[in-house]
């Protein structure tokens, strides 16, 4: 299993839109261009559809769990034998965001050393990103 966690000063809602909805992956994804068939606005349950890799390219994939609570967002996509899951959790000081991968050894060991050091880069990504959303309140209040 490969985890990344990142804490945020940002409010678990920014961060949770950033990460279920498919036409803003691209604000910390730059690779990642929206979806087609995975929900609209979120992500949702049972949706199979596929995730737009550079803008062409589409990988196709399966939403297996969306669930959502008042200190923990959550949601699964399966593409091909790969399972992610995407959490926002609320703490105090605003929330943790959280990628799990699981894969079978091989495929897990194999992403570990090429994809998962982006993913860490991405999700430090999506905390400034949420975090802004805070930083652009603050301006206006």
């Amino acid at each position: 299993m490969l985890r990344t966690a990142v804490p945020s000063a940002a409010d678990p809602e920014a961060a949770w839109a950033l990460i279920a909805e498919p036409r803003r992956w691209h604000e910390w994804a730059p690779h990642l261009r929206g979806a087609w068939g995975l929900g609209d606005p979120e992500v949702r349950d049972t949706a199979r559809g596929a995730a737009r890799f550079l803008g062409v390219l589409p990988i196709p994939a399966h939403v297996t769990e969306v669930t959502k609570s008042a200190d923990r967002r959550h949601w699964v996509w399966k593409v091909g034998p790969v399972r992610i899951d995407h959490e926002v959790l609320t703490d105090p000081e605003g929330c943790t965001i959280v990628l799990t991968c699981r894969a079978p050894r091989p495929l897990e060991t194999m992403i570990r050393f090429t994809y998962w050091p982006l993913v860490r880069r991405l999700v430090d990504n999506l905390a400034t990103e949420a975090e802004r959303t805070l930083d652009r309140q603050t301006v206006w209040s």
